[in-house]
């Protein structure tokens, strides 16, 4: 789902946001690479660019914790008796 931009105050732009737990793991990551860019490329003014850096910070935690559970899932796979892989469930903590 692409992500709308929104004209700020100073002319500095910012994704409208959905909550970031509502993300998959790839929307997550595709607006924090449009939060990069748009820092990189613009001259937000410094209240814009400290609320995309907030809301940065917070689509790389959640990025990092779906890695963080895929690789727990991964780690899951175990292989029986007869040497066959299966995955067992995965158990969040």
């Amino acid at each position: 789902m692409a992500e709308e931009w929104q004209a700020q105050e100073g002319g500095a732009t910012a994704p409208a946001a959905r909550p970031v737990a509502e993300l998959s793991f790839e929307e997550a990551l595709a607006e924090l690479e449009r939060i990069v860019q748009m820092l990189e490329r613009e001259q937000p003014d410094l209240e814009a660019a400290i609320k995309a850096y907030e809301r940065g910070t917070q689509l790389r935690r959640h990025c990092e914790e779906k890695l963080r559970e895929a690789r727990l899932r991964v780690e899951k796979l175990r292989f029986d008796e007869e040497g066959e892989p299966r995955l067992e469930p995965f158990e969040p903590q």
